[in-house]
């Protein structure tokens, strides 16, 4: 079966009906390397990983709000024009969701963050959640096809997990070696142990004025966007009970190699790097 749920109206931020479909620079860098947009569309986060995450000499063990923002300044720079779009999206094995089903009773529960990313992030091995995706195609306003993490993907609409009641945080910037890069944001309902988790580690942002994922309300309906030129990997703090979206099987490709499990950050990369004195 396909996609059970469609996106939103691709229409962009400013932008009009005929113009949606231009590409920006990450879908250019994208097809360069004959691959389309793919954000973090659901992979698990597991405690430590393989537990080798090497350090940069230029970074703590820990950043701090004051460079997570400087981070945050970086990937601003890059995000792109606004994009709209309604689900957010996961993407697991069927033995997933078998399980998730049979065990869990129907609920996906969070899980620890794994060690992917800059290596001084204050979330890995800390921050319980569960990773989504919201990124589209550019020339189609979906969600891509393809998935780096299994053939089936849950969609759920994006007001069940972001709305005024739910806090955005800032929480990582990386690429792997790579030309495109990687956004990483926490939503948290507001009040919930991830919320005071990360209000006290990370940059909160404005849910309806910032650069990466927005939530506003435009003519009495909640409409949503998000940053044309970076992957998003969205972190969502609590439960998600699957009989609150559909649950399909992809036409596209699992891609296995495009995995951000555990992805060590390029410390190389002058893009997405800050200093960090001792």
């Amino acid at each position: 079966m396909g996609e059970m749920l469609g996106a939103g109206s691709p229409e962009e931020d400013g932008g009009d009906a005929g113009s949606w479909h231009k590409p920006g620079r990450l879908e250019r860098q994208l097809m360069s390397g004959r691959q389309k947009v793919r954000g973090a569309a659901g992979r698990d986060g597991l405690l430590e990983g393989d537990g080798d995450a090497l350090m940069s000499p230029c970074l703590s063990p820990d950043y701090a709000k004051e460079h997570l923002a400087q981070l945050q300044e970086k990937a601003e720079l890059i995000a792109g024009r606004m994009l709209r779009f309604s689900v957010f999206y996961r993407n697991q094995h069927k033995e997933y969701f078998q399980h998730v089903r049979m065990h869990c009773g129907n609920v996906m529960k969070p899980s620890l963050k794994d060690n992917s990313g800059s290596h001084g992030s204050p979330t890995s091995g800390m921050l319980h959640g569960i990773f989504f995706s919201c990124n589209t195609e550019f020339n189609t306003g979906q969600p891509p096809q393809d998935s780096p993490y299994g053939r089936y993907r849950f969609q759920i609409p994006a007001q069940r997990l972001f709305n005024p009641n739910t806090n955005l945080y800032f929480a990582d910037f990386y690429c792997m070696y790579t030309a495109y890069h990687y956004v990483v944001l926490v939503l948290a309902p507001k009040g919930s142990s991830g919320d005071l988790f990360c209000r006290e580690r990370l940059p909160q942002l404005d849910i309806s004025s910032n650069k990466f994922l927005t939530c506003c309300v435009e003519e009495g309906e909640l409409v949503y966007r998000h940053a044309q030129d970076s992957i998003l990997e969205v972190i969502y703090t609590e439960p998600v009970d699957l009989s609150l979206g559909v649950l399909g099987e992809i036409s596209g490709h699992q891609l296995m190699s495009l995995s951000t499990a555990n992805a060590k950050k390029d410390p190389s990369c002058k893009t997405c790097n800050i200093s960090v004195g001792r």
